[in-house]
């Protein structure tokens, strides 16, 4: 059997740490300190990092090395959805009638690989889907500077449904899918928009998260 590279098995131990909250936000992230502690060399740290980081649950500082990077719910209700709800519903709206077979076959696929994650449990391997079911609908609207605001919240996206997602049922998340899914087929925004409004603005991993 073929052996994960180092830096993928710190990537995954320390988002473990993360998500699960035994490493808190602040917290400093020493290369040397966790290259002893997960028995790996300082440059699968760094890349590990690196990986982290564009996740959005680590942030570096120049001379500063790296920081656990918080998931505020504030943040994600005030700011994040807002701009997600805008973004997308735009987006949805224009790539519509440019939505081709091959595009709604990849989208097929997205969902397909939900179900396949949300069947073994694998929360990392849904949220990618997620992300990547909606990157390619807004990626077809052709609106390049929508696009890369999308792509710069993204990994706080990421970040947050990797948190709080533990706490959903996956199959939901799919039917979810599913459902907007078949909504673009229509080709109708008085369809597909509503329910885009709904799966982003309600239909967020925080609505099932366990009691405070």
């Amino acid at each position: 059997m073929r052996r994960e590279p180092r830096h993928q098995i710190v990537v995954e131990a320390l988002r473990e740490e993360i998500v699960s909250g035994r490493l808190e936000p602040g917290e400093r992230l020493i290369e040397e300190r966790l290259s002893t502690e997960l028995a790996t060399t300082r440059g699968a740290v760094r890349e590990a990092l690196r990986r982290l980081e564009h996740e959005g649950l680590v942030i570096s500082f120049p001379y500063r090395g790296s920081v656990v990077l918080g998931v505020l719910e504030e943040e994600v209700h005030e700011v994040l959805i807002p701009i997600r709800v805008t973004l997308e519903r735009y987006c949805f709206a224009k790539a519509l009638p440019l939505l081709s077979d091959d595009d709604f076959a990849e989208l097929g696929k997205c969902v397909w690989s939900m179900e396949e994650a949300a069947r073994t449990r694998d929360l990392k391997k849904i949220v990618e889907a997620d992300l990547g079911f909606h990157e390619t609908v807004l990626e077809r609207a052709r609106r390049s500077h929508a696009l890369q605001i999308w792509r710069s919240i993204a990994p706080r996206i990421r970040a947050y449904f990797l948190r709080y997602g533990k706490f959903r049922d996956l199959a939901v998340i799919v039917e979810e899918h599913r459902e907007l899914l078949a909504a673009l087929q229509t080709r109708d925004p008085a369809i597909v928009l509503p329910l885009l409004h709904e799966h982003i603005a309600v239909g967020n991993p925080q609505r099932e998260t366990a009691p405070a």
